[in-house]
C-alpha cells in the first residue's frame, strides 16, 4: 500500500506538472498578447525617467551627498585593513607551502593572565602565560619568570583599566604618509604606573650569579672577528657561554682596567664615574657618536620622572666639540632634560659600533640601576618612563622588551635588506650568515617558532630589568655584535633561541606600531642638514570690505532678469526641447 502509493504519488505528481505547465504557457502566451501596447508605454516612462534622473544628478547637492556617501564608504572599508607591516607571509621569501598569516598569529592556542589587556595578547605573544597545545616547536615554550611574583594590580581591584582595551588595526597608508604608522597603546596614569613597580627584583632562571672576564692583554687567536674592547673570546669561549649554570663568567666588553669606564678603551670622566654609581630605580638612556644625530629633548614627562628618573646622553669627543662650538653644551653638562656624559678614547673606527657599547651593556655602566629604558639617538620620547614600563615590562610580567620589525621577520630577508641599502660590507654579512647556518643551524622564520612572533627586533628601543640573566643576554648579544658585524638585527634572534632552549625565559617582543606611539623618529644630521629650510607662509593682513556702487542700468537688468526657482526652466534649454519632442510622441500614440 505504502509502496504503490508512493509509485502513484510520483506518476500523478508528473502529470500535474505537465498541466500546470501547459496552463502557464498558455496563459503566459496571452499576457504576452495583450501587454504589446503596455509594454510599449513602458518604453516611453522609461524615456520620462532618465532625463528625469539625469536632472537631479546634476545638481549640486545630489552630487555632494554622492561624494560623501562614496568617501564614507571608502574610509569605512579602509578602517578594517590591517596595515602592510603586519602582514608576515608577504615578507618570508620562500616558496614554502606552509607561510604564516596575522591571523593565525591572532588566533594562535594560548593561556594569557587576565592582567593583560586586549592589546598585549598580541603584543606579548612570548612572555609567562602563553601555552603553546598543538603547533611543535623545537624551542621550550616558557615564560618570561617561573614563579615570579604575585600580579601588582590586586591593590587597585582584581580587574585593570586596560582590559578591555580595543586595539584597533593601524590606518591604511596614504600618498601623503606611506609607510608605517603609530597605533593606539593603553596606559594607566603616572601615579597608578609607579605603584604598579614591583617592590622586589624577578627572579633569574638557574643563573644567579655573572661575573665578567677581565684581561690586560687578550690575544687574537682565531681569525674571526673581535677586538681589545671584548677581548677576542675564542669559540670554545663563544660555546660555553650558551651552558647556562648557576654561577657564570663571560666575556663582555671592558676586559681592561680596574672597571667600566677606567682605563678601558670606552673611558669616562673621574666625576661622571660618581654619578653613573648611584642607585637608580629607573634610568633612561642614549647615546650620540660621529655627531651623527640631533639630540631630542623628552616630552610628557611626568614631575614625578623629572624627579626621580635621570636622563643620561653618551657622546664622543666629535660630538662634544660641535654641541660646545655651537653653544649646545655648556659646563653644567646638561642640555635640557639630558645630563651629558662624554666617552674619551672610544674602542672602534665605526661610530655605530660604538653606540653599541652603552647600548647592549648599560648594566656594566650603571651597576646599580633596576631598570633602564634604551633609546637611539635619533628618537624623541613623547610618553612617561613610568608608563613605558608599566606596559610592556611589569603589565605582561616580563623582563626584557624589544619590538618587532615593522616588515621583516627573517633573519635571511633582513640580511638581503641590508646589503642593499649598504649598511655594511656584503661579505661580511654574508660571512655572518653563513656562519650561523654552519655552527648555530639558522633557519629560515617558520611556523614551527610559534609563539615567537619574529627573528628581527627593531632594536632602537629596550626597555629591560637587570637581572643575571638579562645581562647575560646583553653580553652574549654585543659578543656577536663585536665579531661580526655591527648590524645587531641579525645576531639577535640566534643568541636569543639559544639561551632560550636551556632555560624558562623569552623575551616581550611588542608591536612596532606600539613603538612608534612613545617614541618620534627623527631624521639623522646629515640629512637636516641637505633638507631645504620649511616655507614660512605670508601673512598678509586682510583686506578692508568695500561695496561696489551699481548703475541704474544694472539694477534694472537685475528686475528683468530675476532668479529663477527651484523648478524653472530656462527656455531655450536643451532639456526643454528633449521634453517636448516626448510630448509629442505621446499625442501621436
Amino acid at each position: 500500500m505504502t509502496g504503490g502509493s508512493l509509485g502513484i504519488r510520483t506518476g500523478s505528481y508528473g502529470s500535474l506538472q505537465l498541466q500546470n505547465a501547459v496552463s502557464h504557457v498558455h496563459a503566459t502566451t496571452t499576457l504576452v498578447r495583450k501587454s504589446s501596447r503596455s509594454s510599449f508605454s513602458s518604453s516611453r516612462e522609461k524615456e520620462r525617467l532618465c532625463p528625469c534622473i539625469c536632472r537631479y544628478l546634476a545638481r549640486a547637492k545630489v552630487s555632494m551627498l554622492l561624494m560623501v556617501a562614496f568617501a564614507l564608504f571608502i574610509f569605512i572599508n579602509g578602517s578594517f585593513t590591517f596595515h602592510k607591516g603586519a602582514n608576515i607571509t608577504g615578507e618570508i621569501q620562500d616558496s614554502r607551502p606552509r607561510d604564516i598569516t596575522r591571523y593565525e598569529l591572532l588566533n594562535y592556542p594560548r593561556v594569557i593572565d587576565k592582567s593583560q589587556d586586549s592589546n598585549s595578547s598580541e603584543s606579548s605573544l612570548t612572555n609567562s602565560k602563553i601555552k603553546a597545545s598543538s603547533h611543535p616547536s623545537p624551542l621550550p615554550r616558557s615564560s618570561s619568570i617561573p614563579t615570579r611574583r604575585k600580579q601588582h594590580f590586586s591593590s587597585f581591584g582584581h580587574r585593570h583599566r586596560c582590559d578591555h582595551f580595543a586595539f584597533p588595526p593601524p590606518p591604511p597608508d596614504g600618498r601623503r604618509r606611506p609607510g608605517p604608522r603609530p597605533c593606539p597603546v593603553c596606559y594607566v596614569p603616572v601615579e597608578q604606573a609607579i605603584a604598579s613597580m614591583p617592590s622586589s627584583p624577578s627572579v633569574s632562571p638557574v643563573l644567579r650569579y655573572l661575573s665578567y672576564v677581565h684581561d690586560e692583554n687578550p690575544i687574537k687567536i682565531e681569525p674571526h672577528g673581535g677586538s681589545d674592547f671584548g677581548g677576542y673570546p675564542s669559540l670554545g669561549d663563544r660555546n660555553a657561554a650558551f651552558d647556562i649554570k648557576e654561577t657564570m663568567t663571560v666575556h663582555c666588553g671592558f676586559v681592561k682596567g680596574s672597571r667600566p669606564g677606567r682605563q678601558t678603551g670606552f673611558d669616562i670622566d673621574e666625576a661622571d664615574l660618581l654619578e653613573l654609581d648611584r642607585y637608580h630605580d629607573v634610568i633612561v638612556a642614549s647615546a650620540i657618536f660621529g655627531n651623527y644625530d640631533v639630540i631630542q629633548q623628552p616630552k610628557n614627562v611626568s614631575g614625578e620622572a623629572k624627579k626621580n628618573v635621570p636622563f643620561y646622553m653618551f657622546i664622543d669627543e666629535e660630538t662634544e666639540i660641535y654641541m660646545k662650538n655651537t653653544s649646545i653644551l655648556g659646563s653644567s653638562k646638561r642640555v635640557g632634560l639630558w645630563r651629558i656624559i662624554v666617552i674619551r678614547n672610544v674602542p672602534y673606527a665605526d661610530a655605530r659600533r660604538n653606540g653599541k657599547v652603552p647600548k647592549l651593556l648599560l648594566h656594566r655602566i650603571f651597576p646599580n640601576v633596576k631598570y633602564s629604558i634604551w633609546i637611539d639617538g635619533k628618537l624623541q620620547l613623547v610618553v612617561d618612563p613610568y608608563q613605558i614600563l608599566e606596559r610592556f615590562l611589569w603589565r605582561p610580567n616580563a623582563t626584557f622588551a624589544i619590538s618587532r620589525h615593522y616588515r621583516r621577520f627573517d633573519v635571511f630577508v633582513e640580511a638581503e635588506a641590508n646589503k642593499a641599502a649598504g649598511k655594511y660590507e656584503n661579505a661580511s654579512i654574508d660571512s655572518q650568515i653563513q656562519f650561523y647556518q654552519l655552527y648555530d643551524g639558522l633557519t629560515h622564520y617558520t611556523r614551527a617558532k610559534l609563539p615567537v612572533t619574529s627573528d628581527v627586533p627593531e632594536g632602537c628601543v629596550i626597555i629591560r630589568e637587570h637581572i643575571p640573566i638579562t645581562n647575560l643576554f646583553t653580553c652574549l648579544w654585543f659578543n656577536e655584535v663585536d665579531r661580526f658585524t655591527s648590524r645587531d638585527q641579525l645576531s639577535f634572534s640566534t643568541v636569543r633561541d639559544k639561551i632560550m632552549a636551556r632555560v624558562d625565559w623569552s623575551i616581550n617582543m611588542f608591536l612596532d606600531c606600539e613603538r612608534r606611539n612613545f617614541v618620534i623618529q627623527s631624521y639623522h644630521r646629515e640629512l637636516l642638514e641637505h633638507m631645504p629650510p620649511p616655507v614660512i607662509p605670508i601673512r598678509r593682513p586682510p583686506a578692508t570690505p568695500y561695496s561696489i556702487p551699481q548703475s541704474t542700468s544694472t539694477r534694472s537688468q537685475m528686475k528683468r532678469n530675476p532668479r529663477r526657482g527651484r523648478g524653472e526652466r530656462r527656455p531655450g534649454s536643451k532639456r526643454h526641447h528633449k521634453l517636448g519632442i516626448t510630448s509629442i510622441n505621446n499625442s501621436l500614440f
